[in-house]
């Protein structure tokens, strides 16, 4: 699977699907905006509400529940890219977050 810093996924930030895998009282806290929620246990059951022709970039608190729903993915065609180091990266660079339930 490949991986991303979040000083890469900045640039992209608007024009990629990104996926938050992170729980619903996470997301609403602080999340990168534009993410799309889809809790890390309902991933095989909402897979249906992502693009497979494009590619899907993952993020959770720090990496590692991106990375299992990433390799999920991947074993049913998807193309992924985790987001090493997660939100919490994200927010210790500095970058803008939203908060509440919207993307």
């Amino acid at each position: 699977m490949e991986e991303i810093t979040v000083a890469e996924l900045k640039s992209l930030v608007g024009t990629v699907s990104l996926v938050d895998v992170r729980e619903p009282e996470e997301y609403t806290v602080a999340h990168v905006p534009g993410a799309y929620l889809i809790p890390l246990a309902t991933v095989p059951v909402r897979m249906n509400e992502l693009d497979k022709s494009q590619t899907q970039y993952l993020i959770c608190k720090v990496g590692g529940r991106s990375a299992r729903a990433g390799e999920f993915l991947e074993a049913q065609g998807f193309r992924v890219v985790n987001v090493v180091g997660g939100t919490d990266a994200w927010i210790e660079a500095g970058q803008a977050c939203n908060s509440g339930e919207q993307p």
